[in-house]
């Protein structure tokens, strides 16, 4: 290992993007600690206290304790993803932005650009619901805003879209001039800097207040090995298609004839569509901000919040739904059948007993539809399992005529409410931080490749999360 790390400072290109990619997620932490101007600090946390356990908890998480401690990088990256979302259905309905994704390079640096904007324009939706929602809050006859009004407001607003679009530009330049995919490691960067935190509240809760006992936390800690040991194993997994090539003559030397495969990841989306699921279902929350309790509106979009509160049935339930439409979704964005047939019909190559061409392509669409059904499931299974734990199935909440009764009456109490635990690594925690590594790694050895380098691993490569197209 420590000659592969003397391998990496010895490329100057390589040595220089990770140097780069560590400084700006140095600068990302720095403006995590940069409050939002006009709060009390003291009133936002005890407001808070109770965000944990919440869909805006995971949300926190994800930007490192920036939403919780509202800091000027408090809506994070996620504006920047619900923007993708957004253009991305609408280049299936618009004629424009269909054209777009056509013409090439050019096309994508539009498209980037309407991202870009929709995002500045998301940020400050977001921000300023949030700077509505504040100015009602109070603790113990204490306001959270020092001076509310209009003023602040317009700072607030200001304050935190200038922040999440800061922290998209970070992200842009670590995917272009740094290694890995810049969102992604900041999400796992916002995610990794709160282990600290959480091994000493797990030595807190079981030497000093002993509220946890040690078959609890040995039960997690293995649940928590199991789930990493299932990512590692889906997140290799591929579905091989072999390919074979004819001979053809070129001049004097006889070129094909030979065997090969087409690896179809599993998982060809990676995290990407829980963060997407989870994005869409924070944007009816933010929107819940600006209301109140008051009139009809506001007691349908109460009930509607908590209908959709975390470890809620039809939370849960949605939250599926979206995971599996988005693994079909990000797939169909980042491979092309039709393209990927092309390119091996035009190198003379063929899948045995398929006909080159629209039944190549065809073929290729069912097998990846087939997988990618496994991997959406996949995705679900460890996104919601550790919820279920945590927070309970809760379906005692459903109406009388869809058995809510039932179940509080036959369903033990910790499979309907949870173990009670607050364990900072769920399950989708631990599928960002895992799969974000794995692609970094792959990333870093592949750079070692090219220059002739030994990768990490004597005995294998780490197989990319990408789909080869």
């Amino acid at each position: 290992m420590m000659e592969n790390l003397k391998s990496i400072t010895e490329i100057p290109d390589l040595r220089k993007r990770i140097l780069f990619t560590l400084a700006m997620l140095a600068v990302y932490r720095l403006g995590s600690f940069i409050p939002t101007p006009g709060i009390n600090p003291a009133v936002l946390e005890r407001a808070l206290s109770g965000l944990g356990n919440t869909l805006f908890g995971l949300l926190s998480m994800f930007s490192g304790g920036s939403l919780g401690r509202l800091t000027v990088f408090a809506l994070g990256i996620m504006p920047y993803i619900t923007a993708s979302i957004i253009i991305q259905l609408l280049g299936v309905v618009s004629p424009h932005l269909e054209k777009l994704q056509k013409e090439g390079e050019l096309g994508r640096k539009k498209i980037t650009d309407y991202t870009r904007w929709m995002t500045v324009g998301l940020s400050a939706f977001q921000a300023f619901g949030i700077a509505i929602a504040l100015q009602r809050e109070s603790t113990a006859d204490m306001p959270l805003v020092n001076h509310p009004g209009p003023a602040f407001i317009f700072g607030t607003v200001l304050t935190l879209t200038t922040g999440s679009v800061f922290v998209m530009w970070l992200g842009e330049q670590i995917s272009a001039r740094g290694i890995g995919n810049g969102m992604s490691l900041l999400i796992f960067a916002g995610i990794v800097v709160g282990l600290p935190k959480a091994i000493g509240n797990l030595y807190q809760n079981v030497f000093v207040t002993r509220i946890w006992s040690f078959p609890i936390v040995f039960v997690l800690l293995a649940f928590m090995l199991v789930i990493v040991g299932f990512i590692v194993f889906v997140e290799r997994g591929e579905r091989r298609i072999p390919i074979q090539y004819a001979k053809r003559i070129v001049g004097r030397k006889v070129l094909g004839g030979v065997s090969t495969h087409l690896p179809l990841k599993v998982n060809s989306g990676g995290v990407m569509p829980i963060i997407f699921a989870v994005s869409i279902l924070a944007f009816p929350q933010t929107i819940a901000l600006f209301a109140g309790t008051q009139g009809t509106f506001g007691r349908a979009l109460t009930w509607f919040k908590t209908a959709f509160g975390w470890g809620e049935p039809l939370y849960t339930l949605t939250y599926v739904i979206l995971i599996i439409f988005f693994s079909h979704f990000y797939l169909s964005i980042i491979y092309n059948p039709d393209e990927v047939a092309d390119n091996v019909r035009k190198q003379g190559g063929f899948i045995p007993g398929i006909r080159p061409g629209k039944r190549t392509a065809d073929y290729l669409d069912d097998v990846l539809t087939k997988i990618t059904w496994v991997g959406g499931l996949y995705l679900a299974i460890i996104a919601v399992i550790p919820e279920i734990m945590l927070a309970g199935l809760r379906v005692n909440h459903l109406p009388v005529w869809l058995g809510g009764a039932w179940f509080d009456a036959h369903l033990p109490g910790w499979l309907l409410h949870g173990l009670a635990i607050n364990f900072y690594f769920g399950g989708t925690s631990l599928l960002i931080v895992v799969g974000v590594a794995m692609d970094t790694i792959q990333q870093v050895e592949a750079q070692l490749i090219m220059r002739h380098y030994e990768g990490f691993l004597k005995k294998g490569r780490v197989r990319g999360r990408r789909a080869v197209s």
